[in-house]
């Protein structure tokens, strides 16, 4: 009986770790986890800038944009771990310093002096938006590349950011 060769996975098990034989190229992997990276950058950001002004919110509308910064930033810290999970299992290393979001994020920091409440919620209206379109930006090499959980991600992250822009916004109209 003829013996077997390998898999390329258990053939590179006896060197160290297994390559990663997902389905997916190596070069869209790569891709896909830089996407994702800025992805990241920008949700962590927005994570922080949404806690900074759940501390710092003052105003006749105190309580209740408290309450809704705390689930804000609840659910945007919630949501950092997923993705930089996703970034792991394509097979790449997840940012996580102040410095690589920086370079990554398409977000500004937020203001070093607090603004006042509803400019909070302009700005907050502005970065939902801001990450709904990191996330759209992917979904075409997503696509292509056949990544359906990175896609179901993506969606995932689409519906909290619109959503939530739009609850945002109508808290400016008259």
């Amino acid at each position: 009986m003829a013996k077997k060769s390998p898999s390329p996975a258990k053939a590179a098990s006896a060197k160290g770790a297994p390559s990663i034989q997902i389905g997916i190229s190596d070069k869209d992997r790569a891709a896909i986890a830089q996407g994702l990276s800025k992805l990241l950058a920008d949700t962590y950001t927005l994570y922080l800038t949404t806690h900074n002004f759940h501390w710092n919110v003052t105003g006749p509308m105190f309580n209740s944009l408290h309450a809704m910064f705390m689930a804000q930033y609840t659910e945007l810290w919630n949501a950092v771990d997923p993705v930089a999970e996703r970034i792991r299992s394509l097979g790449h290393k997840a940012p996580g310093s102040y410095a690589q979001f920086a370079q990554l994020s398409s977000l500004p920091d937020a203001p070093a002096t607090p603004p006042k409440a509803l400019d909070m919620v302009r700005i907050l209206v502005d970065g939902h938006e801001g990450v709904a379109r990191t996330a759209r930006a992917l979904f075409d090499l997503v696509d292509k590349a056949s990544d359906e959980p990175t896609a179901d991600l993506l969606t995932q992250r689409l519906t909290v950011h619109e959503q939530t822009a739009w609850m945002l916004r109508s808290l400016l109209e008259e």
